[in-house]
């Protein structure tokens, strides 16, 4: 079964306002067994545009990366995000089938 994925670009606008989403986040997404993979880190913006933050969230499958989001207690939380940040986020589902080079 192909993982589900929070894909978010966020460019932060109040960094105090902005602490309590991010210390909520990892209890809220553990329950439906959501990890970070990436969060912030050095990057490079090779084409288009990008934000100065870049976060993705797996999860088990898709069904659980959209049932975090429609949370009542993930929604709550993210009335913080949206105050205080500028943000682009995706749920989609992950890749399952075959790669280049499998045979």
């Amino acid at each position: 079964m192909a993982k589900g994925y929070w894909i978010a670009h966020v460019d932060v606008q109040d960094v105090d306002d902005y602490q309590p989403y991010v210390a909520a986040n990892p209890a809220i997404l553990a329950r439906y067994g959501g990890r970070f993979i990436v969060r912030g880190g050095a990057f490079e913006p090779v084409e288009g545009q990008s934000r100065s933050r870049t976060v993705i969230v797996e999860f088990p499958d898709y069904a659980a990366a959209l049932a975090c989001y429609n949370s009542p207690e993930y929604q709550e939380n993210a009335a913080i995000r949206k105050r205080s940040a500028i943000s682009d986020l995706i749920v989609i589902e992950g890749h399952d089938g075959p790669q280049p080079g499998d045979e």
